[in-house]
């Protein structure tokens, strides 16, 4: 069996509300291959072959989203502050500036939003640090150290 995923509240409820779109997305594929094929017709056409790869893309998704939300623990909102885990807003001084990160779960990181997967370089190697800790994490230019500054 897999280890608990961990995710925040706010993770969950996307996770959920991403399922049930996906299912009303599977309901219209369903209804459209249906509408579309032909009984008749020994071959298929390009959009009924189409139409089926898209399903079966979006019951992939669904199949997945469901097995993690089976399988997710909801982390609580008083993080430990001691050391960096899943939940934690962390400050870090990289060269001359600061950066801050949400460490989150991989079905919940979103690089745009500063929300780490705790699987990245980056997160990995913060997870279980304390503050005024340095870590040394390989990059494509080269090695860069960070500091942690704050944990909240």
């Amino acid at each position: 069996m897999s280890t608990k995923k961990l995710l925040t509240k706010e993770g969950y409820s996307q996770l959920t509300q991403q399922l049930v779109g996906l299912k009303k997305k599977q309901d219209h594929l369903i209804e459209q291959i249906e509408d579309v094929a032909q009984p008749d017709e020994s071959g298929e056409d390009g959009l009924v072959t189409q139409l089926k790869e898209e399903l079966e893309l979006t019951n992939g998704k669904i199949d997945e989203i469901e097995e993690s939300l089976e399988i997710s623990e909801i982390i609580s909102d008083k993080v430990n502050t001691d050391s960096i885990q899943v939940g934690s807003k962390v400050k870090i001084k990289v060269s001359s500036s600061t950066k801050e990160f949400f460490i989150v779960s991989h079905l919940e990181s979103d690089p745009s939003a500063n929300k780490i997967s705790d699987q990245s370089p980056l997160g990995k190697a913060l997870i279980g640090k304390k503050i005024n800790e340095e870590i040394e994490v390989d990059a494509p230019v080269g090695k860069i150290i960070y500091k942690v500054v704050s944990i909240r």
